[in-house]
C-alpha cells in the first residue's frame, strides 16, 4: 500500500536555520517551502527540489546523523560535486555501490547526505 516517500526529516540544533537555509537553498539549489503555521512555531525549515522534500526539525538534544542519511539522486554528479566543493562543502567519493556513482557530504550541522547517480561506477 506504500506508494511513495513523502519527505525525509533531519534534525538540527536550535537557532541553526540561517546556516541551513544557506546550505540547502544556496549550495544545493533547493527551494524553501513554507511550513504550516502551527509547525512553523516549532522552528526548523523545509526544502524541496522537484518531488524531493527535506524537512529540518529543531531538536534541543541534537546529535548529527553521521551514519543514517538521505540518499538524494542527482543528474550531472561531477558538476554537482564541484558545486558543493566550490561552496566549501566536503565531497567524499565512494565507489562501493555497483552501478552508481556517489559521494557523501555533510550539511553545516554535521548531518550526512549521500548524492548518487545511476550509471557506471
Amino acid at each position: 500500500m506504500i506508494v511513495a516517500l513523502d519527505h525525509v526529516q533531519l534534525a538540527a540544533p536550535p537557532g541553526s536555520e540561517h546556516i541551513l537555509r544557506g546550505y540547502y537553498r544556496d549550495t544545493l539549489g533547493m527551494a524553501e517551502i513554507p511550513k504550516p503555521p502551527a509547525l512553523a512555531a516549532r522552528g526548523g525549515c523545509w526544502f524541496a527540489a522537484g518531488d524531493v522534500q527535506l524537512h529540518i526539525g529543531v531538536d534541543t538534544g541534537f546529535h548529527p546523523a553521521r551514519k543514517a542519511h538521505p540518499g538524494i539522486r542527482v543528474t550531472g554528479i561531477e558538476a554537482f560535486a564541484r558545486r558543493l566543493a566550490e561552496h566549501g562543502a566536503p565531497v567524499s567519493w565512494d565507489g562501493d555501490l555497483p552501478g552508481h556513482r556517489r559521494f557523501y557530504s555533510q550539511d553545516p550541522v554535521g548531518n550526512r547526505l549521500e548524492f548518487l547517480e545511476p550509471g557506471e561506477a
